[in-house]
């Protein structure tokens, strides 16, 4: 993959003329380039793009969007006196607006780095040991084979664990989807 995005041109005063009588506006060069190999594991691919700008514009951020009240811990929640059925009462924006979002970013990059990690075998521990025992049926013949635990086989999995960090990251890309357009500086 090949991505070249040129600097964003600077408005010039002519430009509203230019527009106005031929429809033209100054844009920024963009050339992109995808392989076959790009979209084998697009989802991988992407994060990789993704985590580098999510932190940038982390850094950089000049304002927040509004964030949803069930998106949010309960402490970040707005207060019942900021809202009337989770609305704002006026268009003044809460002292937890930019915290509400933060909290969205974090989750958001928690969710594309995971994607670039082993994450799940944290919860996996030990040796897995099967031996294969034949099972014979009524006739004498092999009619197939079962698996028993082995005498080394010490292997434990954290199943509530695995399924808890599975939700985190479904819900960090979640809110991706869900405040894409919230994604500017």
């Amino acid at each position: 993959m090949k991505v070249k995005i040129g600097s964003y041109p600077d408005h010039r005063w002519y430009h509203n003329y230019l527009h106005d009588w031929f429809g033209y506006l100054p844009k920024a060069k963009v050339k992109v380039k995808i392989d076959k190999y790009d979209t084998w594991s697009m989802d991988t691919t992407l994060a990789h793009i993704v985590i580098p700008m999510l932190y940038q514009l982390a850094k950089t951020k000049h304002g927040s969007p509004m964030v949803d009240n069930e998106d949010v811990p309960l402490e970040l929640r707005m207060t019942h006196e900021d809202t009337i059925e989770g609305q704002l009462v006026s268009h003044d924006i809460d002292d937890g607006v930019h915290e509400r979002w933060d909290w969205v970013m974090t989750e958001m990059i928690f969710a594309f780095e995971s994607k670039l990690t082993n994450w799940e075998d944290k919860y996996s521990s030990g040796e897995i040991n099967y031996d294969s025992i034949s099972v014979i049926g009524k006739d004498g013949t092999e009619i197939g084979i079962s698996w028993e635990k082995g005498a080394g086989h010490t292997y434990k999995l954290d199943i509530d664990g695995l399924h808890a960090e599975q939700a985190r990251i479904a819900n960090g890309f979640r809110l991706f989807g869900k405040y894409y357009e919230g994604l500017w500086d």
